[in-house]
């Protein structure tokens, strides 16, 4: 894969984690909450309706994880367009450590919750981000210091 693919797949999934970010904050004033209701079931497996989105603890969680997502999407677009674009190794290693460091406390806290599929979900998304890294003609960032 060329660097220049490779940059643009980056800002893509950087895109999309802004785009579900902004998606949860806007569940909010627009009281979307089923459906997250329904992401919450599928991290939590079989899908039976049983988990929702609604109580005033896990409309703030969902305030507060939108937040973050969309933050993540603009840190990473910013380092994609910033500093990947022109070495892409030291900017690989900064989204790799920001990346694997987000995959396991969430992933471990998902399957403390009860909720392991979300690792599966997880990894999507990670694969979204270290795919085009790793794939690209350019040299390989090391997870180092």
């Amino acid at each position: 894969m060329t660097h220049t693919r490779a940059t643009q797949l980056l800002r893509g999934a950087s895109a999309i984690c802004i785009a579900f970010g902004v998606l949860m904050f806007l569940s909010l004033p627009f009281q979307l909450g089923s459906l997250f209701g329904l992401f919450l079931d599928l991290a939590h497996l079989p899908i039976d309706g049983s988990q929702t989105f609604t109580s005033d603890s896990e409309l703030l969680l969902g305030a507060i994880s939108g937040g973050l997502l969309t933050g993540l999407g603009v840190m990473t677009w910013q380092v994609t367009t910033h500093v990947y674009a022109t070495n892409p190794e030291i900017g690989g290693r900064i989204m790799m450590y920001g990346l694997i460091s987000w995959f396991v406390i969430d992933s471990m806290g998902s399957v403390f919750a009860g909720a392991w599929f979300n690792v599966v979900l997880n990894s999507g998304f990670l694969a979204l981000f270290v795919v085009p890294i790793q794939l690209a003609s350019e040299p390989k960032p090391m997870l180092s210091a």
